[in-house]
């Protein structure tokens, strides 16, 4: 049987970068679907797993990020989405939520074959964990209204990148969430 995880990439922010005005603005529109994908997803015994940038603190971890994140620019951005302590959290430097974390054991371990990608930022973070899931085997699933962006132009290109040359699946959300029911 096919088991599937929803991937929640960088949520934890605290809107105070440079281009953050540009990104809060996709982020408003998000945030309420992804927050029905991670309680639904929840209420079915999905694996829901997050992998949050440690933005440069090097002893960051879930509470730390969270607690940052929910005193910075945007707190109703992230209220609804922040992790419980029972939910996988793992920290990442780069932009890939694969690169040198224990994503790919966690999910090999839980023997997961599909992720769904959701969260920030669709033409990055995204697209690089797309691309690193996609050639570690896995399949993808990208709801198109679960992550947002900070250059719409460019995270359309990134989503037909996504389905074209990773072969994702681009969907909204409620097929996102009858793949995570399979």
């Amino acid at each position: 049987m096919s088991q599937s995880a929803l991937i929640v990439i960088d949520m934890l922010n605290r809107y105070d970068h440079e281009d953050a005005d540009r990104l809060v603005a996709s982020v408003r529109d998000v945030t309420p679907v992804l927050a029905g994908l991670v309680r639904d997803a929840s209420e079915q015994d999905g694996l829901v797993v997050y992998v949050n940038d440690n933005h440069g603190d090097w002893t960051a971890g879930r509470s730390a990020l969270s607690r940052s994140a929910l005193d910075g620019e945007a707190p109703e951005l992230v209220e609804p989405i922040v992790p419980d302590d029972e939910t996988p959290f793992l920290v990442k430097a780069r932009h890939s939520a694969f690169y040198a974390t224990q994503l790919e054991y966690l999910l090999r371990e839980q023997e997961v074959d599909r992720v769904v990608l959701t969260g920030q930022v669709t033409e990055q973070c995204v697209l690089y964990t797309a691309l690193d899931a996609y050639v570690r085997g896995f399949d993808v699933t990208v709801p198109r209204d679960a992550v947002a962006h900070i250059h719409a132009d460019l995270a359309d290109a990134a989503l037909r990148m996504m389905e074209v040359n990773m072969r994702a699946d681009v969907v909204d959300a409620p097929g996102a969430l009858e793949t995570l029911s399979r």
